[in-house]
């Protein structure tokens, strides 16, 4: 990438100021390095309700907004991810575009190749990255063998245009592609619409080339929430509790002649309450001003929409078997 930016606040403007891009705009509006220019929603009545609440200027026009930013946030309905992107990406100026990083695979080597050509920093919202239960783990898991995965939550009749895979399980295919880091050879997958015309709940087991295997469950339409992870290795059993930023750890102590069994150690650790979006949005200032790849890359973004595809793929033809 070009040289990095001189300290000076990153003008940064944010499109779409829905349940999520509203909090986009909250967290630039406290970050010293950056000055909210501005944010553009095509509900206009939102957009000044929100522009109001943040004192942050509203932009009716988005190449207006574009033509004085420097980066952005994108927080729109995920059918118009590569659209908007395209646009901001061609003007020369950074993307953090939220999960998933686009509907279809040819969507996001699209943009990749457009941000690279550019010169540009794309980034995609996948925030558990920035979990402090998973970045004081991540350097214990070495050899994963087993991983449980469970993310649940009630419905919120939000995100209806997805299905659960590209809403929830995105986040878990994300950690999973960063925590095994092989390539998965075969996969599984069932999943059932409960509420919406989407599919609402989904189980996956994947099998990897390093002969890992993982099983995935995600819902919206829990009665409680759960975002867990649970990680079984030769030298340990590791359990990630991403709600309560908090991990648990057992380790086996070989016997000896008097106790020849071994003994179960277990150690608790509870970080403070950390603000993922904040962080994540720190994450892609400074890639900006440093003009260096960011935490979750586009790339990442496109390697958990491949598995996404494949599971919707599985999914598919799982159910066809029903009719």
């Amino acid at each position: 990438m070009s040289k990095k930016i001189e300290p000076e606040k990153l003008r940064v403007g944010v499109i779409g100021v829905g349940h999520l891009g509203a909090f986009h705009a909250e967290k630039y509006a406290l970050i010293d390095e950056a000055e909210l220019i501005g944010i553009f929603d095509l509900d206009h009545d939102r957009a000044r309700e929100i522009g109001q609440k943040i004192s942050a200027p509203v932009y009716n026009n988005l190449d207006e907004l574009l033509d004085h930013c420097q980066a952005v946030s994108i927080a729109t309905p995920t059918s118009s991810h590569f659209t908007l992107a395209r646009q901001a990406l061609l003007k020369k100026i950074d993307v953090l575009i939220e999960k998933p990083i686009t509907t279809t695979t040819d969507e996001a080597r699209k943009l990749i190749a457009l941000a690279q050509k550019q010169d540009a920093v794309l980034q995609v919202g996948l925030l558990e990255r920035f979990n402090p239960a998973y970045t004081n783990t991540r350097p214990l898991l070495l050899n994963p063998r087993f991983i449980e995965i469970h993310r649940l939550s009630p419905f919120t009749f939000r995100s209806v245009d997805i299905d659960v895979i590209l809403d929830l399980m995105i986040h878990d295919l994300d950690l999973l592609a960063a925590i095994v880091k092989s390539p998965i050879t075969t996969l599984n997958a069932v999943g059932v619409p409960i509420i919406s015309e989407q599919i609402d709940i989904a189980n996956v087991r994947v099998n990897f080339a390093n002969g890992a295997v993982a099983n995935l469950t995600a819902s919206r339409v829990s009665l409680h929430r759960e975002r867990r992870i649970r990680i079984f290795q030769p030298d340990g059993y590791f359990s990630l509790d991403f709600s309560n930023f908090s991990t648990t750890i057992c380790r086996r102590q070989a016997g000896n002649y008097l106790e020849p069994f071994p003994k179960i150690t277990s150690e608790e650790h509870k970080y403070p309450q950390s603000d993922n979006l904040r962080l994540e949005i720190e994450d892609f200032l400074a890639a900006v001003r440093l003009r260096r790849r960011p935490t979750v890359s586009g790339e990442d973004g496109l390697a958990a929409l491949e598995t996404a595809t494949r599971i919707k793929e599985a999914i598919r033809i799982q159910s066809s078997t029903w009719q």
